[in-house]
């Protein structure tokens, strides 16, 4: 066995790496740029070795940088993680060539594997069935609107060394062909330094299900079940889950034994995972092979038990797999929610800053005999920085069964507290509370679909509603008792506390009464309807759980102004509590108008603006391309909403801006 492993990774997989590493007794080393230098994985690891800058490109995939810092601590393994060097040939051939270990496949099989086109070419010689399009290489933006135009819209544009949604383009006519190719040739060759570019067709409603396989150098290989990941944005994985809701068991053993198959034809030894996308008729077609540890990897070890970071450390110390196929057994279901530095409010743009407040769920078994599971890189006070991947943590679930793991994470999100930067809590809280969802009927469109304008929130049902204003009087009550209690005021100026209220929120006014019977506090509507209410809360606590009707709520409460912030199952809104008096004169305020930025084009995330493709003077149409702005290693295209004319621009090319700073004003 390997007596220290360096991790060329960072973040959440470093972690991950390190804590299996530490339970088999192997010294671990970890690399870090400038921007990492204070980074959880850091501190985690026996040792840290500093590679250069904050950019990726001048740290994390320079191989040199890599092989320096082994020989400088004596390493003799390295586990690549996910991203960066890890499905790069050239860097497990250097390792090779020091003399140490590399934990994944052997090059020829992600030289095979790794790059889509060649991997494509390999599976359709070998009888897999594939998806059509044009496998060669495309020199430009013509070139790429006339094969998509030959192989039929909607296409999809991929980097061939792509992967985590980057380099990747849905065009559904020749002009997104165009700009599609030259925005997935830019990311690819930003991220991996290779800007290779093929056209497949897209085919429309699928699932995206793929196949997590295992191979010793023994010629073991097995198939440890599927994922079922069709729950995607911008082509990045989202929620995933094993087993999937959608696969029988004759189509599960057909898609392992191929995947095996494919695995066998190339050689391959270590985790790695076969991609498919699956229509409505279960008829399954490959799409690429994954040459490396998945992001979603904890939903296999969760059905399946196995630790597969171990396993790849075994196989890459030449062990034997000690298990068989039949050995396999997938128990329960396991679901994993990704948490993403992005503002879902604001389209999903990404968001960076420090975290103020990071308190993740209590991990391991729950008192309903469900398990959970957060894998994460980050700390309460940590940045979240603009050079990475925007992925804070992997929130997982396990239950005996679907419907029990799908309502474990739903409570799990409720009692994730993430405050100083945009994320999309909310959003997973509202995916876990669909019929849709819940009932399993997911394609890879199922966003897009589900959030036609995007997200705007949860609006609460009247039963929700209610529930919340219960929580909001409660705890106003006890901020008035609170208040009350204070020492030193004048005997005949002391407060009162009054029972009557009305609480307002989410266009909706409850008129209320709170009080105190035999069977505890309760608070009683307008329609005589009365709700026993018993809770943890005391004031500067944000995070409680009510119990409305003997039914557990898990609420983040914050007091904001007047008013009382309250977030559970998606839904955020301010609650206000009055005595029916002042509610009386509230109703007469007038509201405050927001301010009108129609005519101002402002950056909706803090990034670099790396190009600006009109001037003032110019007249633009809908849709037209306005801006680039940069962040988090995506171009993100910024149009124009209606036609207008350009009155000025406000910076320049190169600028660094934060969220809503100006970029150009209209007439």
């Amino acid at each position: 066995m390997f007596k220290k492993i360096l991790i060329a990774n960072r973040g959440e997989i470093a972690c991950r790496v390190i804590r299996t590493a530490k339970k088999l007794g192997i010294a671990t080393v970890a690399v870090y740029s400038d921007a990492d230098r204070d980074a959880m994985h850091v501190r985690l690891a026996d040792e840290a070795v500093h590679i250069g800058p904050s950019p990726s490109s001048q740290s994390y995939i320079v191989i040199d940088k890599i092989l320096e810092a082994i020989r400088k601590t004596g390493a003799d393994a390295v586990h690549p993680g996910y991203g960066f060097l890890s499905e790069n040939a050239a860097f497990a051939e250097a390792l090779e060539k020091e003399g140490v270990a590399f934990i994944g496949p052997p090059v020829k099989a992600i030289e095979a594997m790794g790059d889509k086109i060649t991997s494509k070419k390999l599976a359709a010689k070998a009888g897999v069935s594939t998806v059509p399009g044009h496998m060669g290489l495309i020199e430009d933006a013509d070139e790429a609107a006339r094969i998509a135009s030959s192989i039929g819209f909607p296409v999809m544009i991929k980097a061939s060394a792509g992967g985590g949604g980057k380099g990747m383009r849905i065009a559904w006519n020749e002009r997104e062909a165009r700009e599609g190719f030259q925005s997935s040739k830019n990311e690819a060759k930003s991220s991996f330094g290779d800007d290779r570019i093929f056209i497949e067709k897209f085919v429309t409603e699928p699932r995206h299900i793929e196949i997590q396989v295992l191979g010793d150098k023994h010629g073991n290989t097995l198939y440890l079940g599927e994922r079922e990941c069709s729950i995607q944005r911008r082509n990045q994985k989202v929620i995933e889950e094993a087993p999937s809701p959608f696969l029988d068991e004759t189509t599960r053993r057909a898609m392992g034994e191929q995947a095996v198959a494919l695995a066998k034809a190339v050689g391959y030894h270590s985790a790695g995972t076969v991609e498919f996308i699956v229509d409505a008729e279960r008829n399954f077609y490959f799409l690429e092979m994954n040459t490396r540890l998945q992001v979603e990897h904890p939903v296999t070890e969760l059905v399946t038990g196995l630790d597969l970071v171990e396993q790849m450390i075994r196989v890459a110390a030449g062990e034997k797999l000690s298990f068989t196929q039949d050995d396999v057994k997938l128990e329960g279901w396991a679901i994993e929610s990704r948490l993403y530095a992005e503002d879902p409010y604001r389209n999903f743009l990404p968001s960076i800053g420090r975290l103020t407040r990071y308190r993740p769920p209590e991990e391991g078994r729950q008192d309903d005999d469900t398990v959970i599971r957060n894998d994460t890189g980050v700390f309460e006070g940590g940045e979240i920085s603009m050079y990475y991947d925007p992925m804070i943590a992997k929130l997982c679930a396990w239950g005996p069964d679907r419907a029990q793991a799908v309502e474990a994470m739903a409570k799990a999100l409720d009692a994730f507290e993430v405050e100083g930067i945009g994320h999309n809590l909310p959003f997973l809280s509202a995916v876990m509370q669909q019929e849709r969802f819940r009932e399993g009927r997911l394609t890879t469109a199922y966003i897009a679909e589900e959030f036609t304008d995007g997200f705007q929130g949860v609006t609460p049902d009247d039963a929700s509603a209610m529930k919340l204003a219960a929580v909001a009087v409660t705890v106003n009550q006890a901020l008035q008792e609170r208040a009350s209690q204070i020492s030193g005021t004048i005997g005949n100026h002391r407060r009162i506390v009054g029972h009557g209220w009305v609480a307002s929120l989410a266009e909706r006014e409850f008129q209320m009464t709170s009080g105190v019977s035999a069977d505890g506090a309760y608070v009683r509507f307008a329609d005589e309807r009365a709700i026993s209410v018993a809770s943890d809360w005391v004031p500067g606590r944000t995070l409680a759980t009510f119990n409305i009707d003997n039914q557990p709520m898990t609420v983040k409460v914050d007091l904001v102004g007047t008013g009382i912030r309250l977030r559970w199952r998606g839904i955020d809104v301010v609650a206000r509590v009055r005595s029916p008096r002042v509610a009386e004169l509230a109703r007469l305020m007038p509201k405050k108008l927001p301010p009108d930025t129609s005519k101002m084009l402002l950056c909706p995330m803090p990034g670099v603006v790396t190009s600006i493709t009109v001037k003032a003077g110019d007249t633009v149409e809908a849709g037209q391309s306005l801006a680039v702005v940069e962040a988090m290693k995506m171009e993100n295209i910024l149009r124009a909403e209606k036609r207008a004319t350009v009155k000025r621009v406000a910076i320049a090319a190169g600028a660094s801006l934060a969220v809503d700073e100006l970029i150009m004003e209209f007439e």
